[in-house]
């Protein structure tokens, strides 16, 4: 029996009683609303470097959230106690809190008519049958397989084969309780390639709902250590003025960039550079953003949000125009509006491509950047000012010609979203934004 078995899982109707058992406690107390959340992670986790055993963790992991609301004001407490006396303790530790919390007329539960009705399969439940010398073994076959790849693999800062399943739980007083399981695994590698002197070092991972989906320990570990002597040799360049274009993993998070200055909390904060933006046109024509949070094994999806309001499908960006925000409850009253079921985030935002995937995206940029990791924290979300370090290639004619390093990209994301041509159709599957490959026409690039 593997390890993620031997630990004693708490399933989803159990976690309900639990839910049920805090929400009536809450009444018993005099509370106006309550809401309570449960959860149970089970874990494992293995590194290898080198061929050796670096760590192996194990976590198992419980929690309940209590939030009541009396009145207009609220009180939360939690504990990785569910035990009875424990979970009373919290409800009356909240229920002492709300009453020296300053009122706030727009807290309180999402409407009791948006409350998820029926629960869809979202297939998110794969456990792997997995021990840990079997996640150890898996581990040092990556990193083997990197390190035997190409003698210029001169180290190792090792592979990881992680699993996680967890266990949700939501409830409130207006008679909703839901639960799921979903898991998530991951096999990932990082290596150092060495030439006459010259190190670099890059990285590559498999994630997955289904521990079916993940691309092979072997080809993630050759995949890793191809990219970092794709690296070897770099140089700088001149500080110019040139296309860029972005590979799926970082384009996701470009495009994420206008989803969070989009959020509600941003927007009724004052502190967004898409501020009052909705029915504005934000992107090119050809850009939409979808939200698809019953895609089956989604990294991001959710039959419901962290409020119990059943999810849906929307349109975000139709045509490069922003039809509305991301919001909960509390922002959506804060704004006058009505939430999105996305207290707790967005699920599985999709940006449909326009283009077949790198090779023509290449071709149409001609010469430029091709951007394959970014540096730094450099983007203000109040004004858009956006300068990130970068790593990459330099482009001549459609072709890759040399590695490049020590450059910033730099702009504002307002222009530079109305300056995509193109965006792939080689989506990125592994994370909650599903984005291809994005060709921003001019960016400035400083270099020596």
């Amino acid at each position: 029996m593997g390890e993620l078995e031997a630990a004693k899982s708490l399933g989803p109707r159990e976690l309900e009683a639990i839910v049920a058992s805090a929400i009536a406690e809450a009444r018993a107390q005099g509370v106006d609303q309550a809401e309570v959340a449960v959860s149970h992670d089970i874990g494992l986790a293995a590194t290898a470097r080198l061929g050796d055993v670096e760590n192996l963790e194990h976590t198992n992991d419980r929690g309940i959230g209590v939030t009541v609301y009396c009145g207009s004001r609220k009180g939360s407490a939690s504990t990785s106690d569910i035990s009875g006396d424990a979970i009373r303790e919290a409800v009356g530790k909240a229920c002492a809190f709300a009453r020296y919390t300053a009122e706030d007329k727009y807290a309180g539960l999402a409407d009791a008519d948006r409350m998820c009705t029926e629960m869809p399969d979202l297939d998110l439940d794969h456990p792997w049958e997995l021990d840990a010398t079997a996640a150890i073994d898996l581990a040092i076959a990556c990193e083997a397989a990197a390190l035997d790849y190409d003698k210029r693999i001169s180290n190792s800062e090792g592979a990881t084969v992680w699993t996680n399943r967890g266990v949700r739980a939501y409830g409130n007083t207006h008679g909703f309780i839901g639960s799921y399981a979903k898991t998530s695994h991951t096999v990932s590698c990082a290596v150092l390639g060495d030439s006459d002197g010259d190190m670099e070092r890059d990285y590559y991972y498999s994630s997955a709902r289904d521990p079916a989906d993940l691309e092979s320990a072997e080809s993630i570990g050759v995949k890793a250590a191809t990219r970092a002597l794709q690296r070897l040799g770099a140089r700088k360049i001149k500080t110019t003025r040139a296309p860029v274009l972005f590979i799926p993993e970082l384009a996701r998070g470009f495009i994420g960039h206008a989803m969070g200055a989009i959020s509600g909390s941003a927007q009724y904060r004052r502190s967004s550079f898409l501020l009052d933006a909705a029915g504005e046109k934000i992107f090119p024509e050809f850009v939409s953003v979808q939200e698809r949070p019953h895609i089956p094994k989604g990294m991001a999806s959710a039959p419901y949000d962290g409020e119990g309001v059943a999810t849906y499908d929307r349109d975000i960006v139709v045509d490069g125009v922003l039809q509305g925000y991301i919001l909960s409850s509390y922002s959506a009253r804060r704004l006058g509006l009505q939430t999105t079921a996305n207290a707790g985030g967005a699920q599985n935002l999709t940006v449909p491509g326009n283009v077949d995937g790198m090779e023509v995206l290449l071709g149409e940029m001609g010469t430029g950047l091709l951007v394959e990791e970014l540096i730094g924290q450099g983007v203000n979300a109040v004004t858009g000012d956006y300068s990130r370090g970068a790593v990459g290639h330099w482009v001549e004619n459609g072709e890759i010609s040399y590695p490049v390093h020590e450059v910033t990209i730099a702009g504002t994301l307002r222009d530079l979203y109305s300056r995509i041509v193109a965006v792939g159709r080689d989506q990125d599957l592994r994370g909650g934004i599903r984005c291809g490959s994005i060709l921003v026409d001019s960016m400035t690039i400083a270099g020596s």
